[in-house]
């Protein structure tokens, strides 16, 4: 796994989780103004893992399955990084996710490619 900072075109920083096979496994919710605070929001979230909250729910356009991570205040901060057409598949996704976090916030330079 890598997690990889992303910046919009409007200079707004967002995390990706990359998979070994190039996938992205999960992406940011929340956009941030520098690449610092990205990262260091993506290591809250693994560090604070089990405050947090989350589920499954349909696409907003309905076409599909999703899935969201928030923390303690509501505040959506990881989701699916794709449309899942069946919900155990997208549920397993997002629990793959959730078993992760623990594991990824004491990763070392690695997960970030330094």
């Amino acid at each position: 796994m890598r997690c990889q900072v992303d910046i919009d075109g409007q200079g707004r920083f967002g995390w990706r989780l990359v998979a070994p096979n190039g996938r992205s496994v999960a992406v940011s919710l929340t956009l941030y103004d520098t690449h610092a605070r990205c990262r260091a929001a993506f290591l809250r979230l693994c560090a604070h893992h089990a405050e947090t909250g989350g589920g499954v729910q349909h696409s907003s356009d309905g076409g599909g399955w999703v899935w969201a991570v928030w923390d303690a205040s509501g505040r959506h901060q990881a989701g699916a990084a794709r449309t899942y057409e069946r919900h155990a598949t997208c549920r397993a996704s997002y629990d793959r996710f959730r078993a992760l976090l623990p594991e990824l916030g004491s990763a070392g330079p690695e997960l970030w490619g330094d």
